[in-house]
């Protein structure tokens, strides 16, 4: 029997002990550079406060520190999108919540 010329990819995740446990997020952003999509996961740091100055209209701030910054490149975001709505749906029959989410 010939092996097949394109044999199956196994990928084998080792996760390093210090990342084992992962970083708690609450708030991710966005952007891009011309060979990378850039994700910075944040946590807030403090309550929101409402700021004002007599030269600019008021506005929320909302302090946050980024925990984890990730590159990945254009190919790979719509890999990402497809991967986030199969496990959403997956969470959502799992979870079976009241209402859907993005309603």
């Amino acid at each position: 029997m010939s092996e097949p010329d394109n044999p199956p990819r196994v990928i084998r995740f080792n996760v390093p002990t210090e990342v084992e446990a992962g970083v708690y997020a609450n708030f991710v952003s966005l952007w891009h550079q011309p060979d990378s999509f850039v994700l910075d996961f944040s946590v807030f740091t403090a309550p929101p406060q409402l700021q004002t100055n007599d030269d600019e209209p008021p506005f929320l701030d909302l302090p946050a520190r980024i925990v984890a910054r990730v590159r990945i490149p254009p190919q790979q975001v719509f890999e990402l999108m497809k991967a986030l709505g199969t496990e959403l749906s997956a969470w959502e029959r799992e979870s079976k919540p009241d209402a859907p989410l993005g309603d």
